[in-house]
Formats: structure tokens, sequence, C-alpha cells
């Protein structure tokens, strides 16, 4: 008896999950009131990004964008962990990313960092209009191109003993910040 094909991890992937360019996500931002994207700079494991994914579609995300390089691929993995949201929420692969960051603002969307050292807070940054959420990669954070576009860098507070979250969780805190702000 044969055994059934099975796809290996590494195998090609087909979803029928179209990445979006640069000229989707502009248009998008030219005809949405206040947009929210979330801009994921180098995320490397598909876990996260599948996360990250799933808590974008829960806060009413209009797109996550991320490098061509250096980024976790839309995979199986990718998918299964998104649990649906990989079909919903637009993923938009760059070429540029500082340089798309540059237009995005010229589209009237700010853009905020979270990056350990900054000194405010993500409660002392106002949300309600076009808004960026803008994290970097695990452990390394924002490049320094990404880092300098931004806007505004903000920290999350934390209480404990541990120096920072992961990158999944943390977007999941700054995002919701976004929707508490957009609902008071």
């Amino acid at each position: 008896m044969q055994r059934p094909n099975r796809r290996s991890r590494h195998s090609n992937f087909d979803h029928g999950i179209e990445l979006k360019d640069e000229a989707f996500l502009f248009a998008l931002l030219r005809e949405t009131d206040s947009p929210l994207i979330l801009v994921l700079d180098q995320v490397q494991d598909p876990h996260n990004l599948g996360a990250c994914l799933r808590t974008a579609d829960a806060t009413g995300v209009h797109a996550v964008v991320i490098p061509k390089d250096n980024s976790a691929p839309l995979s199986d993995t990718v998918v299964h962990v998104a649990s649906g949201a990989a079909e919903t929420v637009p993923l938009v692969s760059v070429t540029n990313l500082a340089r798309t960051l540059r237009e995005v603002q010229k589209l009237g969307v700010w853009l905020t960092g979270a990056a350990d050292e900054a000194t405010q807070t993500m409660y002392e940054v106002d949300y309600t209009s076009g808004t960026g959420i803008v994290m970097g990669a695990e452990g390394e954070g924002l490049r320094r191109l990404t880092r300098e576009v931004c806007d505004n860098l903000i920290s999350i507070p934390m209480q404990g003993k541990v120096p920072c979250l992961n990158v999944s969780v943390a977007t999941g805190v700054c995002l919701y910040e976004v929707v508490r702000q957009r609902n008071a």
C-alpha cells in the first residue's frame, strides 16, 4: 500500500493566501479613516508571526506589514497559529521597510515603535488617529532605520523581574491599548 503524499515542514506553501504589496497598502490607507496597521520588523519566528496576525484580527488591524527579507515566511505554521487570521488580515510584504514607513507617514499614519529603552510609556501616546504600531525582532528589537522613522518610541511598563515580553505578547499589549483609547 502506498503512503499518502504528505508535505514536509519545508515544502512549498500553498493555502491560497496572497501576500499584498506596497501599492495595496497605500490604497488601503487612502480609503480608510483612522487606519491601524501593525509593522513587524524582522520577526523571524513563525509562531510569533501567527500569534501577531491572530491578535491583529482581534483588535481590528487593517494590515500587517513585514519586510520581504529576514522575516518569517507565510507558512503552514503561521497559518495554523493564526487560527484563521491569515485569511482575514492582509499581510503586506515590502522590499524596503524604512522607505515604506516614510510613505505611510505621508498618508497620515503616526508610527509608534516599541523599544525597551524608550522614555515614554505606551500610555502616553494618542492612538485615536491613523496609527502604526511598530514591533521589533525577537532579541534585537527595532533596527536603527526603522527606529529613526518612528514618530514615537514607547516602552511597556514592567512590574516584575523579567526585562521584556515576547514580541507577540508585547504586540497584544500595545494593540489593546489602541483599542482601549479608540473605544473610550
